[in-house]
């Protein structure tokens, strides 16, 4: 590997999700391996204007793969949409000596970084750390199977109730733009109706499905409702439906930042590891402007602008005609 790299500090911003200690740990310690030194930036964008940058070693991060949220903490920081928060985070990134930074975040993470990278001599490489999945140049974003586990282990919770008292659920789940939540979670719960963003459904085609339902004696009914769905949030649509549908008891939950938090699973620890590692070596090489991702089982490179502006994610199609089918 080539030694053009000596420093490297990692951060994360926007929105915590689970599985960001596990990829700090790798992006530390394979820096560490590789004989450079490391540094974490405490509370993301406002930590490099704050000058909040702590030297880390490997046990910096020991004990912390099944810890939920991120140890380094994370902020919004719109000072550092300004030219002049740009220039003060990176002559703070000057003065220690860093060249390289690996940044933990979605969206709007993203979006700084490529800015920051195209107006600084300092290399970045981004790793996607969104529970909405809704990044392009990866099959999954660190968190998101975290958060499909805790939705469907509430709506589990919910169905025995709902099932006791014969009642109507509609349960809210993160996804302002994305219904990658809400789909899978439908299905994996045995959801009975399921609202999209991206997929428009008539309230008069939910009142028929649920009229279905009922005539067949079914004892309770769930329906997943994606908060970016265009009828509103769910207590909108549960007051709309009520009016009109009166078999069930109707009750509303929002599962909200309940799905950001909570131990990682399993994959979301091993995806942390191997996207943490996979950033850390290619920005040892001189790679800068890229995404660390998971294509099929492998972790590939995609360019920045690419992962912000190209169409994100598709929704499967035998995902979407199932929530039909297996509902019945």
């Amino acid at each position: 590997m080539e030694p053009n790299i000596k420093n490297i500090a990692v951060l994360t911003s926007g929105g915590d999700a689970p599985g960001m200690n596990a990829c700090i740990r790798a992006v530390v310690r394979t820096g560490i391996y590789y004989g450079k030194n490391m540094f974490g930036v405490i509370q993301g964008y406002q930590g490099l204007i704050n000058n909040n940058i702590e030297a880390m070693n490997a046990r910096s991060v020991s004990n912390i793969l099944h810890l939920g949220g991120t140890i380094l903490k994370t902020a919004r920081c719109l000072e550092f949409k300004e030219d002049s928060g740009m220039e003060l985070a990176y002559q703070n990134l000057k003065a220690k000596g860093i060249d390289g930074l690996v940044v933990i975040g979605g969206d709007g993470t993203f979006t700084g970084a490529k800015r920051f990278a195209e107006k600084f001599d300092i290399k970045v490489i981004g790793i996607p750390g969104t529970i909405d999945n809704d990044l392009y140049g990866t099959d999954f974003t660190l968190g998101y199977d975290t958060a499909i586990n805790t939705v469907i282990e509430a709506i589990d919770k919910i169905r025995d109730t709902a099932d006791s008292h014969d009642r109507l659920f509609f349960i809210e789940v993160m996804g302002r733009d994305s219904g990658c939540i809400a789909l899978r979670s439908a299905i994996a719960s045995g959801a009975e109706a399921v609202l999209l963003p991206e997929r428009e459904t008539s309230l008069k085609e939910l009142i028929t499905k649920l009229k279905e339902g009922a005539s067949t004696k079914k004892s309770s009914s769930i329906v997943i409702v994606s908060e970016g769905n265009k009828y509103g949030g769910a207590y909108d649509i549960a007051h709309a439906v009520k009016r009109k549908f009166k078999h069930y008891d109707t009750k509303v939950t929002i599962l909200g930042h309940l799905q950001r938090g909570g131990s990682p699973s399993g994959f979301d620890r091993i995806l942390g590891s191997r996207l943490g590692f996979a950033a850390t070596k290619a920005l040892i090489k001189g790679e800068t402007l890229k995404m660390a991702g998971l294509h099929g089982n492998e972790i590939k490179l995609t360019n920045l602008a690419d992962a912000l502006n190209k169409n994100n994610y598709k929704l499967e199609d035998d995902l979407l005609e199932m929530t039909h089918v297996l509902s019945i």
